[in-house]
């Protein structure tokens, strides 16, 4: 792991060594490998041309949702394993494919298992990864709860900020032609807003699900789908 970072990305690198520090720490004197530079291939992935939406804006979107709702009252769960799935939820990205979550997850496994955690802790991890397929944890799924929540933020977002988001996700799949993606961007609308809440934590679900169900359903009205 030997890819080069943005000097923007500094910040962004910093969080991801001392999450990864956090996570296994504990462990007396057993040696483990540096975190820069699993961080490093992990913001290159993140920086991949392909990518639209799914960038490093949007993983350090979802890094600061996580703090917001962990400020708000968020109680509980296993906290850096979720902050190290925010890293991984999206880190295999490509449009035109359909196994991104579960490819990312195994990316996951692999690095994490290298990077000195323990197999509980990587199990956790790939599971909160591939949990992003439906974003819909079990009930007191409280890591799976805290993921999903910070990475469905974006839809309670305000009217620029939203719109800004459907033109970047369109322009990933700008390969599909206009009548199926609107069928296909409409079939996700229906699902999300099929969820009998869009929001599992006591927060989301104040501040963030009128808003997103709002977004989501002009959205939807939009499509003509």
């Amino acid at each position: 792991m030997t890819a080069d970072v943005d000097p923007a990305h500094t910040a962004l690198l910093a969080r991801w060594t001392a999450t990864l520090l956090t996570a296994r720490s504990g462990r007396g004197g057993t040696h483990h490998p540096d975190p820069e530079p699993f961080g490093r291939n992990l913001l290159a992935r993140w920086s991949e041309p392909q990518r639209r939406y799914h960038t490093v804006d949007h993983l350090r979107a979802v890094l600061d949702r996580i703090d917001e709702l962990t400020d708000q009252g968020g109680e509980g769960g296993e906290l850096e394993l979720v902050r190290l799935a925010a890293w991984f939820h999206d880190a295999v990205y490509r449009p035109d494919r359909s196994e991104n979550e579960e490819r990312s997850a195994a990316l996951a496994e692999k690095a994490l298992a290298e990077a000195g955690l323990t197999a509980h802790e990587v199990a956790e991890v790939a599971r909160l990864v591939r949990l992003t397929v439906t974003h819909d944890p079990a009930e007191g799924d409280i890591n799976g709860e805290l993921l999903c929540d910070a990475d469905l933020a974006i839809l309670a977002t305000d009217e620029d900020t939203y719109g800004g988001y459907v033109r970047a996700v369109r322009a990933e799949y700008d390969f599909v032609p206009d009548d199926a993606f609107r069928q296909g961007r409409a079939a996700v609308l229906r699902q999300l807003l099929s969820l009998p809440r869009l929001f599992r934590t006591p927060y989301g679900a104040a501040a963030w699900e009128s808003r997103a169900r709002r977004n989501l359903e002009g959205e939807l009205a939009g499509l003509g789908a």
